[in-house]
């Protein structure tokens, strides 16, 4: 009696994850400086190194604005983009607290906003990618179209996420938005 072959299962493998979600945590800072709804996310790679981006809330990634420029030009004595790190001791780096600004944000609507470093620490490298092309900052808010890379203190990289959000906190702060702004509708 011939029996016929069988028919490989389909085997669903479960979603890879991404490499950001693979070695970095999300933290998130909301409403910076007062400000609703302008969230930042901090991706901290176990190495304690800490990458600034745009959390996906924020106005500029959310009402579909479009960039016209961004500006790592503080004020008129700071730039962050005359940051020179060098040495293993990384010196000549500039020292951010959690309010300093790391760079503005122009939109064509003429909306402007301050991106904040949301931690202490040595600004290690801002990305001059998205100076040249600003799409990449909503396009890929998360990898390529960082803000920039700061390195906590030793000593403080235990303590940098206080008053930080986790991924479950901050989608809770998301859906009471949601809920306060249903609640007005």
């Amino acid at each position: 009696m011939a029996t016929e072959p069988e028919t490989p299962v389909a085997v669903a493998d479960p979603a890879v994850p991404s490499l950001v979600d693979r070695y970095f945590t999300r933290w998130y800072k909301a409403d910076v400086k007062g400000k609703p709804c302008e969230d930042h996310c901090i991706l901290q790679h176990s190495n304690r190194i800490c990458v600034i981006t745009l959390a996906g809330s924020h106005p500029v990634l959310q009402s579909g604005k479009t960039i016209e420029s961004i500006s790592y030009q503080i004020s008129t004595n700071c730039s962050r983009l005359q940051n020179k790190v060098s040495g293993k001791f990384k010196r000549g780096a500039q020292f951010l607290t959690e309010l300093a600004p790391l760079c503005k944000i122009y939109c064509s609507d003429g909306e402007e906003y301050t991106i904040s470093s949301c931690v202490r620490g040595r600004l290690m490298e801002v990305n001059e990618d998205i100076l040249h092309k600003p799409s990449i900052l909503q396009e890929k808010p998360s990898t390529e179209g960082y803000i920039a890379v700061v390195l906590p203190k030793f000593e403080e990289s235990k303590s940098v996420t206080e008053g930080l959000l986790t991924q479950q906190q901050y989608e809770e702060v998301l859906a009471s938005r949601a809920n306060a702004t249903s609640a007005t509708a």
